[in-house]
């Protein structure tokens, strides 16, 4: 997957959690459990993961390797990174 494909699909999963927040807010108490909920938490690990290609991808370019060699790590990995 090259860069501009990766920044197309972190862009359409954003417009898709922005439309789920915007139609369930978190303050219902059914929120938590429901199928949005979910949806949300899926997004934001590929959005994760996403964002992690796109790094490893830029990272290998910029010291000479070829950034087609980055791939996806699992979520529970890019789930732990701190900011």
């Amino acid at each position: 997957m090259d860069e501009q494909h990766i920044l197309q699909r972190i862009s359409a999963l954003v417009e898709e959690e922005q439309a789920l927040r915007e139609k369930a807010p978190s303050a219902s108490p059914d929120y938590e459990h429901g199928p949005d909920h979910a949806r949300l938490k899926s997004l934001q690990e590929d959005l994760d993961q996403c964002w992690d290609l796109l790094r490893q991808r830029r990272a290998k370019r910029q010291y000479g390797e070829n950034p087609d060699e980055a791939e996806p790590r699992p979520v529970e990995q890019v789930e732990n990174y701190e900011s």
